[in-house]
C-alpha cells in the first residue's frame, strides 16, 4: 500500500483546465523496491518530478498560443507533463519522455483525469545511446539544468532527436548555466535566443529566469 500523500488541482489556460494529481509536497518519498535508487535517483531528489514547479507552469504558458501544428513535439524531463497534458488537450502530436520511474503512472492518471487520448511516453537516459524516440520538430523541456554533468548529455540528447530543421524550447529558472548549453547547442547549428516572460501573474513570486529557444 502506498505511504505518499497525494494533491488535486486544476490549472486553468484561458478555457482550458488542466486537472493534476501530483504529489502533495517535494518531501514525499516512497522507492519501496529500490527501482529509484538503482536509476541513481536519492531520496533527496526522488519527489522532485511530482510537484508543478514554476517554471513548468511558464513553458505551459508559453505553449498555450504556439504554433504546432503538424509538428511532431518532445517534452524532455515531463515531471507532471503539464505542457504535454496542455498539448495533448490542443489535439498536438506530443511525446513525453523523464528518467524517473513514476513519471509515466502519474501521465497516464492524468490524461484520464483530464478524460484525454494517451500521451506517448518513454523512460529515457540521456546517457543512453539509443531508445525508439525518433526525430522532432519541436522540443521542450523546463528546469532541466540541474547538474554542470548534465548539460552536455542534454545538449546531445537534443541534437539525437532532432530534425535538420527543428525549434527548441527550454525555460529555466536561473540556475546559472543557460550559457553553457547554448555554446553547445550553437556547436550543434542551432541559433541562440533567450527572453524574459510576459504576463507572469499566474506565479506567487517573481520569476528570475529566462526561455531559451534554439532554432535550426
Amino acid at each position: 500500500m502506498t505511504t505518499l500523500r497525494l494533491s488535486y488541482q486544476t490549472v486553468e489556460f484561458g478555457k482550458i483546465d488542466i486537472h493534476l494529481c501530483t504529489l502533495r509536497n517535494n518531501q514525499e518519498f516512497h522507492d519501496p523496491e529500490g527501482v529509484a535508487e538503482k536509476l541513481g535517483i536519492s531520496s533527496a531528489s526522488w519527489p522532485l518530478f511530482g510537484v508543478v514547479w514554476p517554471s513548468g507552469l511558464v513553458l505551459a504558458h508559453h505553449m498555450l498560443d504556439y504554433d504546432t501544428s503538424s509538428k511532431r513535439i518532445l517534452e524532455v524531463g515531463c515531471g507532471m507533463a503539464l505542457s504535454s497534458l496542455l498539448l495533448n488537450k490542443k489535439m498536438a502530436d506530443i511525446t513525453a519522455t523523464d528518467y524517473h520511474p513514476e513519471a509515466q503512472a502519474f501521465l497516464e492518471r492524468n490524461t484520464l483525469l483530464n478524460h484525454d487520448r494517451n500521451i506517448a511516453f518513454e523512460m529515457a537516459d540521456w546517457a543512453a545511446k539509443s531508445d525508439k524516440l525518433g526525430l522532432f520538430d519541436l522540443i521542450i523541456g523546463s528546469d532541466l539544468l540541474y547538474e554542470d554533468e548534465h548539460i552536455e548529455l542534454l545538449a546531445e540528447f537534443i541534437h539525437n532527436h532532432a530534425n535538420p530543421s527543428c525549434e527548441v524550447i527550454l525555460v529555466d529558472p536561473g540556475r546559472g548555466r543557460k550559457n553553457k548549453l547554448s555554446t553547445l547547442m550553437t556547436a550543434f547549428g542551432f541559433t541562440a535566443s533567450q527572453l524574459k516572460p510576459d504576463h507572469t501573474e499566474y506565479l506567487s513570486k517573481a520569476f528570475k529566469g529566462h526561455i531559451l529557444k534554439f532554432v535550426r
